[in-house]
């Protein structure tokens, strides 16, 4: 049975193939969550994180570039862009405890990032959750 863990780390894919030019990927979510055996409530719980990221994509980017200080939003590695944008978000936009939101966000960039991943998402998204 999937976990919210594996919704979002889905939720990262979805993001990761859309940020690699695949703009369509709103059309097969669900073939894709259901693929990736993400049913039910964590499906709903999927879609609705990829729908809102989707939707407030402009504002989610713009509060990561705020906070990347020396870094080039665009020369940021596809993964943990999608992991920024996806943790950005629910801080954004979701009634969850941000420290619970950065713990999901560095153990999904544990997951799918480099090892200096977790230690950037955190500080990235640490600053975020400080204008809230």
């Amino acid at each position: 049975m999937a976990t919210r863990h594996h919704a979002r780390m889905a939720v990262v894919s979805l993001l990761y193939a859309f940020d690699l030019g695949n703009k369509s990927i709103s059309d097969f979510t669900d073939e894709i969550l259901e693929d990736k055996k993400i049913r039910n409530k964590q499906k709903e719980f999927a879609l609705d994180l990829f729908r809102g990221v989707m939707e407030h994509l402009e504002s989610v980017d713009k509060a990561i570039v705020k906070h990347l200080k020396e870094w080039d939003f665009e020369r940021l590695g596809s993964i943990e862009r999608a992991t920024l944008r996806l943790g950005a978000y629910e801080i954004m936009y979701s009634s969850l405890d941000s420290a619970v939101v950065i713990n999901e966000a560095i153990e999904v960039s544990k997951a799918f990032g480099t090892e200096q991943s977790p230690k950037f998402i955190n500080g990235v998204l640490d600053a975020i959750s400080k204008d809230k």
